[in-house]
């Protein structure tokens, strides 16, 4: 990002984000403190806030329209786990001095292409200047059925452990970015970057998972599989085993992890898939197998709930085609 003059804290309002917020209604045209909103009758709120950091979550010289896209769509992604559908979001920008008229320009114009493909819109939020790095802080709003949400604490002993799409495509285009695989051919290596910079949230999925109530827990892949089944086995009282041989892998990632097994921690630990990750009892195996082709999303057993034995809750075992245990250096990603 080249240093360069911006639009005031109230004119980059008025010409970038008001328009953002021109076809939600209860933004009031951005001229008010607040926004109001009133979920349909039947209908309860659901609420999440999420923040990406330069650095951190996105690189700084990643294109501005891909990382406000990928701050919308992270937010967007717990949505989809709790099979909520999505009404609006707030947004605070904590921008640095780099930050210019482009950038700007670019970064909304990523926030619009995303309103148009979700049907969201902009309710509010605020801008600030910090001296880095750049910081969005993103809050979305949708809503679920009275009663309905799918949360972390249903699963059952014998449940199936179910993942949507691939696994370790982001985590492995992050390495590919800082350098790693200089010789992978350019279009898995565009695949895993891909995957890394803009995240695709499951909402048709997991507004299906709750509507033809097929899924017991759920939740998305943030923080890596193990580390996210762990959260789920916590919260209902129970264990988990996946089997290594069953992880749904891109012919990118498959073809790197041929050329290093130790990348297997990587895959199962690294985070940032944003895929759902679900438990459902074994008689959905046949209705899940048919609502993967009806979306055209790859949905894949990847392993089993179980009673905590000899385990605390929320251990997760990654087993290999023998059955034993896999050892993990790590076991997902922490901010602390």
């Amino acid at each position: 990002m080249a240093s360069a003059k911006r639009p005031g804290e109230f004119e980059l309002i008025r010409r970038y984000f008001a328009p953002l917020a021109a076809a939600t209604p209860g933004a009031l045209g951005l001229g008010d403190d607040v926004a109001l909103l009133t979920p349909r009758a039947g209908t309860e709120l659901v609420l999440k806030t999420d923040g990406v950091v330069g650095g951190v979550h996105f690189l700084t010289d990643d294109p501005p329209d891909q990382i406000a896209r990928k701050a919308l769509r992270v937010n967007l992604s717990d949505l989809a786990a709790k099979g909520a559908a999505p009404l609006g979001y707030l947004m605070t920008c904590a921008l640095d001095a780099s930050v210019d008229e482009p950038w700007i320009a670019s970064f909304c114009a990523g926030l619009a292409a995303d309103q148009a493909e979700f049907g969201i819109g902009l309710l509010g939020g605020d801008t600030m200047s910090t001296p880095g790095p750049v910081s969005i802080s993103i809050m979305v709003l949708g809503e679920v059925p009275i009663g309905r949400v799918l949360r972390r604490n249903a699963a059952k002993p014998g449940d199936l452990v179910f993942v949507s799409g691939t696994l370790g495509d982001a985590v492995l285009g992050l390495k590919r970015l800082r350098g790693r695989f200089p010789a992978m051919p350019k279009a898995e290596s565009d695949h895993l970057i891909d995957r890394y910079r803009l995240p695709q949230p499951r909402l048709r999925l997991g507004g299906a998972l709750l509507e033809e109530g097929l899924a017991r827990a759920s939740l998305d892949i943030s923080d890596g599989l193990i580390a996210d089944l762990g959260h789920v086995g916590e919260q209902s009282g129970l264990a988990a085993e996946v089997e290594r041989d069953r992880l749904p892998l891109s012919p990118a990632a498959a073809r790197a992890l041929d050329e290093d097994p130790a990348l297997i921690v990587d895959i199962v630990a690294g985070g940032d898939d944003y895929e759902l990750l679900f438990t459902a009892p074994a008689a959905a195996r046949a209705t899940l197998a048919d609502l993967g082709r009806r979306l055209n999303l790859r949905l894949t057993e990847v392993g089993r709930m179980i009673e905590p034995s000899g385990s605390s809750p929320g251990t997760v075992r990654l087993l290999d085609g023998q059955g034993r245990e896999i050892p993990l250096a790590r076991r997902g990603w922490e901010h602390f």
